[in-house]
């Protein structure tokens, strides 16, 4: 598991059990630069991540089944998950 993903993994549960951080992520969606205020959200509360790094988590994804050999995805996808999207969303 990448270190971005172990960190979303961890900053997932510190904001399932406190309400305000859980606010504070939530709010950054209505922020000039969503995905920065996040970031910095996550480094203030000892997760660190860039947002080069959020934004790869899918695409790194979606690369890993195409370069596979047995059954894997022989044309890149037209998308791929937004990270920071679907944590929002599973808050």
């Amino acid at each position: 598991m990448s270190n971005i993903t172990t960190e979303l993994a961890l900053l997932y549960k510190s904001a399932k059990k406190d309400p305000l951080l859980k606010k504070r992520l939530l709010e950054t969606r209505i922020s000039n630069d969503p995905m920065d205020s996040f970031c910095k959200i996550a480094c203030e509360v000892g997760h660190p991540m860039t947002v080069g790094e959020l934004f790869s988590v899918g695409q790194e994804y979606s690369d890993n089944q195409c370069k596979s050999t047995n059954g894997g995805n022989p044309y890149p996808y037209d998308f791929f998950d937004d990270a920071y999207e679907m944590f929002l969303s599973s808050l």
